[in-house]
């Protein structure tokens, strides 16, 4: 078959290329040019972000050490549209986004696709930790400390008959051995953890870069209403962010809530973090699940598995066995059932339980 091989410059691509390549494949290296850095100043030296000059230096030596084509491909507009526009409007409404969730959703499994597809390609191939089943679901990967699949629920079935995820079987070690069995020049090349786009991890920076339209600075409430104190902005707050709030109280004071249509944020001791039911929508079912079938649901990336029930389709109210901490609205739920995932969508709010 010809493959697209989705390259960041990272080890996992640039082994999922060398396998495919190995197994008899037609593969084209691809690479996504996403921005063009970080609009905010950064120390370079301190960043483990992808997608920079350099990355694309490796996935180039990558490729030619393996004779494959390679590309870059122009996705600039796509991922501020799908990911960096959705990121700032977000943070806005007082919610707090998943930008890794919003870019395997929108731009790797529904634009690169359709460029893997005008490139000729049947499949395109990607270096994501999980497996497909028989039936095209989505399943976690083998190696649980990798395991990806929180990121990827948007993706359906049908981009998932396009797809492979050749390290879903694997373990990261086993993905480093064969790394150096290849002599790839990443072999020893250290991970990416940040947003690409936000190295420094400063949300509020980008967000002021990108403007905000009116005031957005506030009061500091308790639940009662009472003011404790002012803010610049409420969306410099997330949920269960207890340090920087500039309170002086006997007891720790930890954010409760965002409320942007007032522009307050409510605080709170840390029990009132804990909620045992949520709703959720824009969901993405892989399959109904069966009357009494045993459900767990993930509600942060390698965040525990909770038993849960369901009520309904979208929205979705998912109720907890036992209260979570700081559920948050903007964020990714997946249920599992086992191993498979069963449907996944968006926090939009807690409810009691």
């Amino acid at each position: 078959m010809r493959v697209v091989a989705a390259m960041s410059g990272g080890v996992d691509s640039s082994v999922t290329a060398a396998l495919l390549l190995e197994q008899g494949h037609d593969v084209i290296g691809v690479h996504m040019k996403l921005h063009n850095g970080p609009p905010m100043a950064v120390d370079a030296g301190d960043t483990k972000a992808c997608c920079g000059l350099d990355d694309v230096i490796d996935c180039r030596r990558v490729a030619d050490q393996l004779g494959i084509p390679f590309y870059v491909m122009d996705l600039r507009k796509e991922f501020e549209r799908a990911v960096m526009d959705n990121f700032r409007s977000e943070y806005i409404k007082g919610r707090t986004p998943n930008p890794c969730v919003q870019c395997n959703g929108v731009l790797k499994f529904r634009i690169l696709l359709r460029r893997a597809k005008a490139l000729g390609a049947s499949h395109l191939a990607t270096g994501h930790y999980a497996q497909i089943t028989e039936d095209y679901g989505l399943r976690t990967a083998v190696d649980p400390k990798k395991d990806q699949s929180y990121f990827l629920f948007p993706v359906t079935r049908e981009a998932l008959k396009q797809t492979f995820f050749p390290l879903g079987g694997m373990t990261k070690s086993e993905v480093r051995a064969h790394a150096s069995r290849l002599g790839l020049a990443t072999a020893s090349k250290r991970e990416s953890q940040d947003i690409c786009f936000l190295p420094n991890g400063n949300h509020a920076a980008f967000i002021d870069y990108k403007g905000v339209d009116g005031d957005s600075s506030g009061n500091i409430v308790d639940e009662e209403g009472t003011i404790l104190g002012q803010h610049d902005a409420y969306y410099r707050y997330t949920i269960g962010q207890r340090k920087g709030l500039g309170i002086a109280s006997p007891q720790p004071l930890y954010v409760l809530d965002i409320r942007s249509d007032s522009n307050e944020v409510v605080v709170g001791p840390g029990d009132r973090l804990f909620n045992q039911a949520l709703e959720a929508r824009q969901l993405n079912w892989y399959r109904r699940p069966e009357r009494g079938e045993a459900l767990h649901a993930r509600i942060r990336h390698r965040g525990p598995l909770i038993p849960c029930e369901l009520e309904g389709e979208d929205p979705l109210t998912v109720h907890l066995s036992a209260p979570a901490r700081a559920i948050t609205p903007g964020q990714a739920i997946v249920i599992y059932s086992g191993t498979d995932v069963v449907a996944g969508g968006w926090i939009n709010r807690t409810l009691p339980a």
